[in-house]
């Protein structure tokens, strides 16, 4: 895991490298200066000699500058490594995160993936800064401390030995005990996204229901779970700091009394016992640094796990040795196709579906709700990888496309439409980066948008809301399907994306479709008859499998679920009105 994550520090390792040299370095000059301090009053305050004094002293100056500049540096190089290191990640997590195939996605929530690019990866930039800085520092520091200190006087030294194996044993015993709190926390901070971010998505039918007491409740269940989860784990780690203190309190004392014992007996100078007391804090300062890190390692340690979980994880869609490039035509063939969501799922979403779509037709698919109308769809751009059987479009099996070809010639309206932030322009160049004002004229005359945007004062420069939530559904779905057609697809997929556009004008974007894109093939999933009735093909799905095929007339004679739906639609409707 460690080294997966260690990727991503990559231009960034000679400022990792760069980091532990300079604390190295600063760490040396602040053992030296006790050393000489004792020298400073044994030779020259205590004899009264002033040009000892002076000698000793400009040297420690001279030292005390040496570390401030090599902690600076240390600092800095910290801090662009351990920056570097986050983008990396982020960065490395976007991207996977952007190869992944929809049942990938499913896997990980979206509150989830977002709480791992952002709270996770600070918990992990602040672990690294402090394991190339203070992780250094503090066994460099306490090594050379103790060094020094047995080197004054060994037997007061052995003073640190018995203090230091309480400490370990405390440590443990918070770490091992801590450790799981924080995975749990991590979980409920995922939970706790995922509830804002569906309150923030549905405010106005949250608003519209008067559920904001409801919303509230969930939100406080939630926040309440995670205080008491950070209660009982910084509970834990609270005793840190009394351990601390007392060890350090503990040696202090020990120090002072048998350092007292051997200044009255001669065994020892005034000097000594002061650099002992020094190398003494270093040593217990560097224990204190050392357990800073391991409360910090056992936080960053749950969070290292689920960003290792995302960088991990391999996508189950990928390109064959030689993947074709090329798209012949807009033809689609399902052949013996079945298709299941998870590999545990007791039943196929799909089972055993047979079509032949020949290139440039228009095709209509009906169903009830839950008859997998846009499972089919999705299969044909290969956003979800069939479980058996096979789907071919231009006479190739998908599969063995070069991913991001086969999509190029696939635009694809989704049921849920979605503007992103930006002007009306922008959101149309997602279809085409290179679209000319002209081209864009154009698909929105097909999508019948163009009438609208005119009215708006900027016209094609007005600006859209994250979430297209100025706009209409009925404006929002034909700037979706402009979008879509300025991709010069082979293949047209309209996933109920003209439900909340009124019968006139789907009828206006169907007969723009059949004279101007005659070649494109045009796949139409619908809950009006209306939508679909001309189309060369109609599919009746129910229950995952092809109840029926034909043209509108066919159908109306001899499948029993359309014609259901269609006297619902047309002599329901005349006798409401």
């Amino acid at each position: 895991m460690i080294k997966n994550l260690l990727q991503s520090v990559r231009e960034y390792k000679k400022d990792s490298i760069l980091s532990p040299v300079f604390v190295s370095f600063e760490v040396i000059m602040e053992v030296i200066i006790p050393f000489l301090m004792a020298r400073l009053i044994d030779d020259g305050i205590d004899k009264g000699n002033m040009k000892t004094i002076a000698y000793w002293g400009v040297i420690l100056i001279v030292c005390c500058g040496f570390s401030l500049a090599f902690g600076a540096l240390a600092g800095k190089y910290a801090a662009v490594a351990s920056t570097g290191f986050a983008k990396n990640l982020r960065h490395d997590m976007y991207y996977k995160v952007q190869n992944y195939s929809f049942k990938n996605i499913d896997k990980f929530s979206t509150a989830s993936i977002v709480t791992r690019l952002t709270t996770d990866v600070t918990n992990v930039q602040n672990a690294y800064q402090m394991c190339i800085r203070i992780a250094v520092r503090a066994p460099v520091m306490m090594i050379f401390a103790l060094v020094m200190s047995f080197t004054v006087n060994p037997k007061l030294s052995l003073v640190f030995l018995c203090v230091i194996p309480i400490l370990a044993f405390g440590l443990f015993y918070i770490a091992t005990h801590a450790h799981p709190i924080f995975e749990r926390v991590f979980k409920r901070y995922d939970k706790l996204n995922s509830v804002v971010q569906e309150n923030l998505h549905g405010i106005r039918v949250v608003k519209s229901f008067v559920r904001e007491d409801h919303e509230t409740k969930k939100f406080k269940d939630v926040s309440q779970d995670i205080y008491t989860d950070f209660s009982m784990a910084e509970r834990l780690l609270a005793f840190n700091q009394p351990l601390m203190q007392f060890c350090i309190y503990l040696t202090m004392i020990l120090i002072s009394w048998f350092g007292a014992k051997l200044i009255v007996s001669d065994s020892m100078t005034t000097g000594e016992l002061m650099s002992l007391m020094s190398y003494a804090m270093q040593i217990l300062m560097s224990l204190m640094m050392l357990s800073m890190i391991f409360v910090m390692l056992i936080i960053s340690r749950a969070s290292c796990e689920r960003i290792a979980e995302i960088l991990d994880e391999q996508s189950d869609l990928v390109n064959g040795e030689n993947p074709v490039t090329q798209v012949r035509d807009g033809s689609i063939v399902f052949r013996n196709v079945n298709f299941a969501y998870s590999d545990k799922a007791e039943r196929n979403c799909l089972d055993n579906v047979n079509v032949v779509i020949p290139s440039g037709a228009t095709v209509g698919i009906i169903g009830g709700t839950g008859s997998s109308k846009t499972t089919f769809v999705q299969l044909i751009p290969r956003l979800y990888e069939v479980t058996g059987g096979a789907v071919e479009v231009g006479g190739v099996d998908v599969r063995d496309y070069d991913i991001e070809s086969l999509r190029n010639e696939v635009a694809m309206v989704l049921q849920k439409n979605v503007l992103f932030s930006g002007t009306i322009k922008e959101n149309l160049r997602w279809g085409n980066e290179n679209a000319t004002d002209e081209e864009m004229v154009r698909v929105c005359k097909l999508a019948q948008a163009h009438s609208f945007i005119e009215q708006f004062p900027d016209k094609y420069d007005t600006y859209i809301e994250q979430g297209g939530t100025n706009v209409s559904g009925g404006q929002k779905q034909r700037i979706c399907i402009a979008r879509a057609l300025l991709k010069k697809p082979k293949i047209l997929i309209l996933d109920d994306s003209t439900s909340a556009v009124d019968t006139a004008t789907d009828a206006l974007i169907r007969r723009a479709f059949r004279e101007e894109i005659p070649d494109t093939t045009k796949i139409i999933v619908a809950q009006r008859i209306s939508s679909i009735q001309d189309a060369d093909i109609i599919i009746v799905l129910d229950d995952g499998k092809i109840n029926g095929m034909g043209t509108h007339d066919e159908l109306v004679e001899s499948n029993e679920i359309y014609k259901e739906v269609y006297q619902s639609q047309t002599k329901g409707g005349a006798e409401n009105g």
